[in-house]
């Protein structure tokens, strides 16, 4: 049986620690410029890779600096990375890899949010999640820097992106998606459905 889970921030305890980092993943795939089927130029969020190290391909320094490519250039570069993924990973544009690098300071929840997508975990929640049964979790190590003397152990979880939403919650008159580079331009609705 598979399980689903609305991830959400718990706004009480929020309030009870005081994390702040500003930090991003060391590579990322380049946004699409001006694709030839839609003509956007876009990158997408929510598709990180922390355990997929690309200092394995001599490529690598072509992934650090954002930007937006044509698309024979994505394409050249998505490619590269193609192996290095799991085998279902989609790759679209804005995708990130390796270890969450930057500041950070204050006080770590169990698990802090870095926008709406990207989860960080204390080292001994997820110890503790995986003592109660929780399987399937991947913990990254972060290239955080502290200031405190004993900073703590802070994990990136790789979440891949599977679900799919239905088509009763999308708006009705909505596109279909380009052909050519996948991008379909709405919002995440409200109350969003799951398709089965």
């Amino acid at each position: 049986m598979t399980s689903f889970f609305w991830l959400r921030d718990d706004e009480a305890a929020t309030s009870r620690y005081s994390a702040d980092f500003d930090a991003g993943h060391k590579w990322g795939l380049p946004g699409l410029k001006n694709c030839p089927g839609c003509g956007n130029t876009w990158s997408g969020a929510g598709h990180e890779y922390p355990a997929v190290d690309l200092s394995l391909i001599p490529e690598h320094p072509e992934f650090e600096e954002p930007r937006p490519e044509p698309l024979h250039e994505f394409l050249r570069l998505q490619a590269l990375v193609r192996p290095l993924v799991p085998p279902h990973a989609e790759l679209p544009p804005g995708t990130k890899f390796g270890p969450l690098e930057g500041r950070a300071s204050g006080q770590f929840g169990p698990f802090t949010w870095l926008g709406n997508s990207l989860m960080l975990i204390r080292r001994d929640a997820l110890e503790a999640l995986q003592a109660a049964g929780i399987r399937g979790l991947l913990g990254c190590k972060t290239e955080l820097r502290f200031r405190q003397k004993t900073p703590p152990d802070i994990l990136e979880l790789q979440i891949e992106p599977r679900g799919l939403l239905h088509r009763d919650c999308l708006p009705p008159d909505l596109e279909p998606p380009c052909p050519t580079c996948g991008r379909q331009g709405f919002r995440r609705p409200d109350d969003p459905i799951l398709d089965g």
